[in-house]
């Protein structure tokens, strides 16, 4: 009848359901402002930050060392068999594209730092662009680095455990001369959209 009013167990049950509705947007909320989250209160993306690598000559770089420095960064390995190369010479193309004093500096950064070493990095990087920095570190260093920059990597033992594969993120990072993030390529950017969308950030 509409003059009764509700059993307690249901009113009971409808203010769990909102309880625990409560609960979990408090919880996506704290997520979303820390580590897990994307971006941050004013807006940017959340990706990148400090590291410490070596580089292809065996010298210690940091994200300081590239401060006023335009970068397109991407993360792989040298053993890859297919999408790296497809990537890196993306970038290089797009490299070419650009004026010759174009403030913009290609970087590399491995995934696989057990066969990465800074020589293999170095014939590696140099086929694609001869500006281009190959980056390598211990696999703390490395995990640290794609850390910062949300990138997903794992080992694939698929094929036995003396040849594997590397399962990796597959994007193309464009930071500012601040070391911020502006905006990044996925698989299907062209070298020209690349340099187009970099010309307008110099």
């Amino acid at each position: 009848m509409s003059g009764q009013s509700l059993p307690w167990n249901r009113i009971a049950l409808v203010l769990a359901i909102v309880l625990a509705m409560l609960v979990a947007l408090l919880l996506g909320y704290a997520y979303v402002r820390t580590d897990g989250g994307s971006f941050s209160d004013s807006g940017k993306a959340l990706i990148g930050g400090p590291f410490e690598l070596v580089d292809q000559d065996g010298r210690t770089r940091t994200d300081k060392d590239f401060l006023g420095q335009n970068l397109l960064i991407y993360f792989g390995y040298t053993f890859c068999p297919d999408v790296c190369p497809t990537e890196l010479s993306k970038i290089a193309a797009a490299m070419d594209l650009l004026p010759e004093d174009a403030n913009v500096t290609p970087i590399f950064i491995t995934i696989d730092p057990e066969r990465d070493t800074p020589a293999q990095m170095k014939a590696y990087v140099s086929a694609f662009h001869p500006r281009m920095v190959g980056l390598t570190g211990t696999p703390e260093q490395v995990a640290a680095a794609a850390k910062a920059y949300r990138v997903y990597f794992a080992k694939n033992t698929s094929g036995g455990t003396t040849e594997y594969t590397m399962d990796h993120t597959s994007i193309i990072y464009f930071m500012d001369t601040k070391g911020e993030f502006v905006t990044h390529f996925t698989s299907d950017a062209t070298p020209e959209a690349i340099a187009k969308r970099v010309r307008e950030a110099l």
